[in-house]
């Protein structure tokens, strides 16, 4: 009976974990965005620390940006990057959704600017 006990709690454990290592976002993201001249490459390294998430955006104008604002509750994740646009600076308010080893995105020009973009990002492996 204990090893039988013993057994199931490893496997129980090791269901855990795997869907832990699964469920991790930290790392790096790449993917395409569509844009006015075509489809614009995205790369995001992101980690997650509790319920803090930080990292930093690579693609667009003015090079690598650092994510504000980040957080990640279950599979969900919310940040805010702030990059050169035509007009000057704009904020993007970014919502994602993990799924396995892809995170879907929306993103949006806070003020109303603009319709949102939605994008898929793989895991670099």
């Amino acid at each position: 009976m204990k090893k039988t006990i013993w057994m199931l709690t490893m496997c129980l454990l090791g269901l855990s974990l795997s869907a832990w290592a699964q469920g991790s976002v930290d790392g790096k993201w790449t993917g395409e965005v569509a844009g006015g001249r075509g489809p614009q490459p995205v790369a995001l390294t992101l980690k997650a620390e509790g319920g803090k998430l930080t990292g930093s955006i690579a693609g667009g104008r003015g090079g690598e940006v650092p994510i504000a604002e980040g957080t990640i509750a279950g599979a969900v994740v919310k940040f805010k990057t702030t990059q050169q646009g035509r007009g000057g600076e704009v904020t993007l308010a970014w919502t994602g959704t993990l799924k396995g080893d892809d995170i879907a995105f929306s993103r949006m020009a806070e003020g109303g600017q603009g319709q949102p973009q939605e994008f898929v990002v793989k895991r670099d492996k």
